[in-house]
């Protein structure tokens, strides 16, 4: 018998996240581990009307690719990776990873060369979302290995990865759009200002905001969400920022990163373990060193960092930043074949100010 919180989360999934319609072509991309949750999705299409398309990974794949293939292979897009981005209407992306750590002794040069090649799909995915022609959603199904990153057994993942997704909740949609509503307030204040800036341990930066708008995130694009981000102006970004937790990228993890800003550009970057990966992505193209986003996270069942972005960006008082690509809808225009997420804590000693005005104190909003 299904978990009755699967079977909950596919329902609001494709109910509430993805509106999915009839006739509409859906495809769910995973690896093995997410079976569950792929056939309670899958039943939950068909009873829309809708042609769920089940993608599968392999685990391991990607590693042998990357430790084996030549560049031309390397640069190779695969007709499912195109499907999934150019002729769907939906795509859901389930992480259910078992082994988190398979790419951590990956060539950092040789991910690069993959990254590059996917900038042609970013793109296609960020022009179509924006034009209204194409959806899609990241979660995630609860493994050992996602579990392990957190420090919890996979029973307390699993309790905590339903929690922040509301589905312990009579009416998870009610609670979705009670959050949305609580953002739409914050986003409003935020309309037609000009300049955020971030004072804490080891940053003070200032972003340019002018003309940008923020997007109200609530259990659409991601599940779970809780977040309103934006695309800060490309050429005005200044000062520094040091991220509190480990960033985390293509199964490599970046420690202390600090990084500082000028005119836009990122023009310093330090770790304290990773650098190389650190420097490599920042090369991958010109974009790679632009903010292409900016948010701040509001969940309030996210607490603690977990080692996967999918929750750790959206934990109530903190702030995050992108490297690389924009999303088109907030007037953002930054292009790169990467967009990497870092978080930063605001929970203490911190204050953000949006036009010399107080904003948020130590990852409380005072608007």
């Amino acid at each position: 018998m299904a978990d009755p919180r699967v079977v909950k989360m596919a329902h609001t999934l494709v109910n509430y996240s993805m509106k999915i319609k009839e006739g509409e072509m859906v495809v769910l991309q995973s690896e093995p581990a997410a079976a569950p949750l792929i056939k309670e999705m899958y039943r939950e299409i068909l009873l829309v009307g809708g042609n769920p398309v089940v993608h599968t990974v392999m685990p391991g794949i990607s590693r042998i690719l990357l430790n084996h293939g030549n560049d031309q292979q390397l640069q190779w897009i695969s007709p499912y990776d195109r499907l999934g981005i150019e002729t769907a209407d939906v795509r859901i992306r389930i992480d259910s990873q078992t082994n988190t750590r398979e790419l951590s002794q990956v060539d950092p040069e040789r991910q690069s060369v993959y990254q590059k090649s996917r900038s042609e799909l970013m793109g296609k995915l960020m022009s179509r979302t924006h034009a209204g022609d194409f959806r899609w959603c990241v979660t995630l199904f609860p493994t050992e290995g996602l579990a392990q990153d957190a420090n919890m057994s996979l029973p307390d993942f699993e309790d905590f990865v339903y929690g922040v997704c509301f589905l312990n909740e009579a009416d998870p949609i009610a609670k979705w759009q009670e959050l949305h509503d609580k953002q739409a307030h914050l986003i409003n204040f935020l309309h037609n200002k000009r300049e955020v800036h971030i004072v804490g341990e080891g940053t003070d930066i200032r972003l340019g905001i002018a003309g940008r708008s923020f997007v109200n995130c609530a259990g659409d694009a991601n599940f779970p969400d809780g977040e309103f981000f934006t695309g800060p102006e490309e050429n005005n970004v200044n000062g520094v920022v040091r991220f509190s937790f480990p960033a985390i990228y293509n199964g490599r993890e970046v420690e202390d990163v600090q990084l500082t800003f000028e005119d836009g550009k990122v023009v310093k970057a330090t770790a304290k373990s990773g650098q190389d990966f650190l420097e490599q992505m920042l090369n991958v193209d010109a974009g790679a060193r632009v903010l292409g986003e900016f948010a701040f996270g509001t969940n309030p069942n996210i607490k603690n960092y977990t080692r996967n972005i999918l929750f750790d960006e959206k934990m109530g008082g903190t702030i995050h930043m992108a490297l690389g690509a924009s999303y088109p809808e907030t007037g953002g225009l930054n292009q790169s074949a990467i967009h990497w997420d870092m978080v930063c804590d605001l929970r203490q000693n911190s204050e953000v100010y949006v036009d010399g005005q107080l904003f948020e104190k130590n990852g409380t909003f005072v608007v």
